[in-house]
C-alpha cells in the first residue's frame, strides 16, 4: 500500500508545485479513497504531508526573493486560533459528514479557481506575474480596515486548514493579494511559509489525539514523493500556461468533489 503513495504524491507535488497553492486540497481524498485511511487520520496524515511539503518548496521562492517572512508568520499567528477551532470542530463531526463538507469545499475551490482564470482582471497576473496591484503595504502596518479584514482572513483560514487538514494555499494566494496588497509571486512565496505554520499549528492540535493511528512509513513515502513532485512543478509552471494548468486542475477537483460526494452519501444513507 505505501507503494501506491509514491505516483499520488508526485501528482500532488506537482499541482502545487505548478498551481503555488490548491493542490494539496486532493491529499486528503487520496488518503482516504485511494490508500484506505480512515478520515480522521487522513486529515492529520495531510498536514504533516503538506506541511513538511510547503516548507521546503519555500527555499527556492526565499532564495528568489519572494517571501516576506516577517508579515507571513504574522498571518500565520492571526490564524493560530481558527487552527485550534477547527481542529475541535473536527472531532465532533462524523467521518463521513467530514467527507461530504470537503467535497462541497472542492467544488468551492474549484468554482474561485475557474473565476480567476476566467476574469479579465485576473487573467493579467495569470500571464504576467509580475503585474502588481497598485496597492502598497508597509511591514506590519495597515489602515484600520484593512486589519479587520486581515485577521478575518488569517483566521478564516486557520479554521480551513484545522478543520479539514489542508494547507489552504488556495484562499490564501488571493487573501495575500487582496488582504495585504501582495503582488502575486510574492503571495504564492508567502503563502507556502503560511501553509506551514497553519499546518504545525492545527497538527499541535491534533497529534495527541490520533499520533497512535498515524502510518509513519507511508506518511514518509507520501512527503518524499510531494517534495519531489513539487520541485518538478514548479519548473512546468515556468514553461506552461497557468491559465491552462489552473482550467485542468479545477475540472480535476470537480471530478473528485463530485466521486467523495457520493461515496459519503451513499455511506450516510
Amino acid at each position: 500500500m505505501p507503494l501506491l503513495a509514491i505516483p499520488l504524491g508526485v501528482l500532488i507535488g506537482l499541482a502545487l508545485g505548478a498551481l503555488g497553492g490548491g493542490g494539496s486540497i486532493l491529499t486528503v481524498p487520496a488518503l482516504v479513497y485511494v490508500l484506505g485511511q480512515d478520515p480522521r487520520a487522513a486529515t492529520t496524515s495531510s498536514l504533516i504531508i503538506v506541511g513538511v511539503t510547503s516548507l521546503i518548496a519555500l527555499v527556492p521562492h526565499a532564495r528568489a526573493g519572494r517571501v516576506r517572512f516577517g508579515q507571513g508568520l504574522l498571518f500565520g499567528a492571526l490564524g493560530t486560533a481558527g487552527s485550534f477551532a477547527g481542529t475541535a470542530l473536527s472531532r465532533s463531526v462524523a467521518p463521513n459528514t467530514l467527507l461530504l463538507a470537503f467535497a462541497a469545499l472542492m467544488l468551492v475551490v474549484a468554482a474561485l479557481m475557474l473565476r480567476r482564470v476566467l476574469s479579465p482582471a485576473e487573467r493579467s497576473t495569470l500571464i504576467d506575474p509580475t503585474v502588481e496591484p497598485m496597492i502598497t503595504l508597509r511591514p506590519f502596518s495597515c489602515a484600520s480596515p484593512r486589519v479587520a479584514k486581515v485577521v478575518v482572513t488569517a483566521t478564516l483560514v486557520g479554521l480551513l486548514t484545522g478543520f479539514f487538514g489542508v494547507g489552504g494555499g488556495f484562499a490564501l494566494v488571493p487573501a495575500l493579494v487582496l488582504a495585504l496588497g501582495f503582488p502575486m509571486p510574492t503571495a504564492v512565496g508567502t503563502s507556502l511559509l503560511v501553509i506551514a505554520v497553519n499546518s504545525a499549528t492545527a497538527l499541535t492540535a491534533r497529534v495527541t489525539h490520533a499520533s497512535s493511528s498515524l502510518d509513519w512509513s507511508l506518511i514518509a513515502t507520501f512527503t518524499v514523493a510531494a517534495v519531489g513532485g513539487s520541485l518538478i512543478g514548479g519548473r512546468i509552471a515556468s514553461r506552461a500556461n497557468p491559465r491552462h494548468l489552473t482550467i485542468a486542475f479545477a475540472v480535476l477537483l470537480v471530478g473528485v468533489a463530485l466521486y467523495t460526494a457520493a461515496r459519503s452519501l451513499s455511506l450516510l444513507g
